[in-house]
């Protein structure tokens, strides 16, 4: 799934390299429901405070849930971010990077494509902060 997902993922990001913020958009809606049965109004309402205990606890998603939905959030990011919209950019990144260091205490085996995500991400997010 999770494989697919970044096929998936490569192609959204394919659109906003050729400006096609719309079709990456439109992409990534279907994207959230198809594999979360969800829209992405439901996730993007949740306040990051609370992202993983509603989501654990009042929806019983599991750590492999959650690190899609943290895939989800890090392209949500980089669309915005291709838009200059930086508040929105920013918001996305840090749900990213909770959900992401979540997975990360969670799981017993060392993954070095999850820490180099969130070194990109926590780069991100400085950027923006400081921008």
């Amino acid at each position: 799934m999770i494989e697919m997902l970044g096929d998936l993922i490569a192609a959204i990001l394919g659109l906003v390299r050729k400006g096609d913020f719309h079709g990456a958009t439109e992409k990534l809606e279907r994207v959230y429901y198809d594999i979360l049965k969800e829209d992405a109004a439901f996730f993007r309402s949740i306040p990051k405070e609370d992202l993983t205990r509603r989501l654990i606890h009042e929806h019983n998603y599991t750590n492999g849930h959650l690190e899609i939905l943290a895939e989800l959030f890090n392209a949500e990011a980089e669309v915005e971010l291709a838009q200059d919209n930086r508040s929105e950019s920013l918001e996305y990144s840090e749900k990213s990077l909770l959900l992401f260091e979540y997975i990360d205490l969670q799981q017993k085996t060392l993954s070095l494509e999850r820490l180099d995500k969130m070194r990109a991400i926590s780069e991100r997010i400085e950027a923006l902060r400081d921008g």
